[in-house]
């Protein structure tokens, strides 16, 4: 069998999970069920069985993702292969296409198989099978293979594959006959009934040298920028920057739209063991052991008397307690809470658009940011004044900085902090503190090999992120 190697598309910004899953944080990060995140499951179930020939995962992202990226990977012991960094997002067509041209330089004759970050697939031994099957047919005929999950109800958020001729009971791959477009309900109950549809996964497999040759065909317009894009690219701390002025001049379009709708050499391996793109709440409540009421909850939460409810706290200071709750979804952040009917699931990115019309920072942001050396979140903020938590990797360093409108007060309560104020370096230890003058160039480090926790108390005219002069930085970010 010729290498596998998996590429995991890794720069969404959904919606639809809100307010867990935010712009900021999207749900690929986010632990939905257990310790992992989808991410983590993702790359986990990409290593391949130890049989089968699986290189490392070539990874797609964007800026605002690489260190979440590499800090979640490196959580559950994956070794990625090379992280392409997309300067904007362009959909999914480019996407696999940098990729390929990528690849293409030292192994076209590979395999790739394309997956998104944020998709549920419990059964690692049965997906490997169908990757499998999906090779079979790439080697006996030079397919390009997606994978069609068996619908077991008539889902109109799904986009459908009409199957050339009946699955056999081996899985083997058939051909393809046609796409379907997201159905109405009475078009999706039909093609339930008719027993030849099957949902479209969005994961796909084909040779490197052959998913090239059908973009030179059907969407010779995207090769040229695109190629400049990966020639062109740049390394910088370990990825590789596509460049982007050429970046900017690729359509945006997915894969289906501009390849797979018109290839000819199309073939679909059957998935019957359990899929889901967790597209919406009520996904989510199926996948998390509802009881036999269908009650999920997670987190601190109490349910009575409730039936068809899906109710989180996503803190473990809230305790959630919903009463006689039906066909409810309840999620409880920090910072906001959504309350819908479980049948207004899919019309979540409703509230977000309102949300981001009315200026709220709920829309986009979470109440913890997310930066390449750790994280911080905003305790008390005041007109002039504002308490954050800051939470500091091992090994890790803020950049090199000053404020024009606002003086800090650390107080470590937790490691040991290396400070620097201008110039001047000096160890904080647990419950003690340093302060930082207006103007001051500093920087926090921790030395350790424990995180470090420490308390800063801002005061000044203005309290902005944007009120910072960078001098020396080791992520890179000017």
């Amino acid at each position: 069998m010729s290498t596998i190697h998996p590429v995991i598309l890794c720069g969404g910004s959904g919606t639809r999970l809100w307010p867990l899953s935010r712009k900021s944080y999207p749900k690929q990060f986010v632990p939905l069920f257990g310790d992992h995140s989808l991410l983590q499951d993702c790359a986990d179930r990409m290593k391949g069985p130890a049989d089968a020939p699986y290189a490392k995962p070539l990874i797609l992202t964007n800026e605002a993702f690489r260190f979440i990226v590499t800090e979640q990977l490196a959580e559950v012991g994956v070794d990625p292969g090379p992280i392409l960094i997309e300067p904007e997002g362009k959909n999914t067509a480019p996407a696999v296409l940098a990729a390929a041209l990528y690849l293409a330089k030292s192994d076209p004759d590979g395999l790739m198989l394309v997956a998104p970050s944020d998709h549920v697939v419990p059964d690692k031994s049965a997906f490997h099978e169908a990757v499998r099957n999906g090779a079979q047919a790439i080697a006996r005929d030079r397919q390009l293979v997606t994978f069609g999950i068996t619908p077991d109800r008539a889902e109109t958020g799904y986009g459908y594959l009409k199957l050339g001729r009946s699955p056999d009971t081996t899985g083997a791959a058939v051909p393809l006959d046609h796409f379907v477009e997201k159905p109405d309900r009475a078009r999706a109950e039909a093609m339930l009934a008719d027993g030849s549809y099957l949902w479209n996964s969005g994961i796909f497999l084909f040779s490197v040298r052959d998913i090239i040759a059908a973009f030179e065909q059907h969407a010779a317009g995207l090769v040229a920028p695109v190629n400049t894009a990966v020639e062109g690219a740049r390394a910088d701390l370990g990825f590789l920057r596509l460049d982007p002025d050429a970046w900017a001049n690729v359509e945006d379009i997915s894969i289906d739209y501009a390849v797979m709708e018109h290839a000819t050499n199309l073939s679909v391996v059957p998935y019957a063991a359990g899929w889901s793109d967790v597209g919406s709440w009520s996904a989510v409540q199926e996948l998390s052991n509802p009881t036999e009421d269908g009650v999920a909850t997670t987190g601190e939460v109490t349910a009575i008397d409730c039936r068809n409810v899906l109710v989180r706290s996503e803190s473990p200071a809230q305790e959630v307690v919903a009463m006689g709750l039906e066909n409810m979804i309840a999620v409880a952040m920090p910072d906001a809470v959504l309350v819908a009917s479980m049948d207004r699931a899919q019309d979540v990115k409703q509230a977000v658009a309102a949300l981001k019309a009315k200026g709220a920072k709920q829309a986009e942001a979470l109440p913890v940011d997310h930066r390449p050396w750790g994280w911080f979140e905003s305790l008390v903020v005041g007109d002039r004044f504002q308490v954050k938590r800051i939470h500091v990797h091992p090994g890790a360093a803020l950049s090199l900085q000053s404020h024009h409108h606002r003086s800090e007060h650390w107080i470590v309560v937790e490691g040991t902090a290396k400070v620097t104020v201008d110039g001047k370096v000096q160890l904080v230890s647990e419950n003690q503190s340093v302060y930082i003058p207006l103007g001051a160039v500093h920087r926090m480090e921790n030395p350790g090999k424990v995180p470090m926790v420490l308390i800063e108390v801002q005061t000044g005219s203005y309290l902005g992120e944007d009120d910072i002069i960078r001098y020396e930085d080791v992520y890179a970010r000017s």
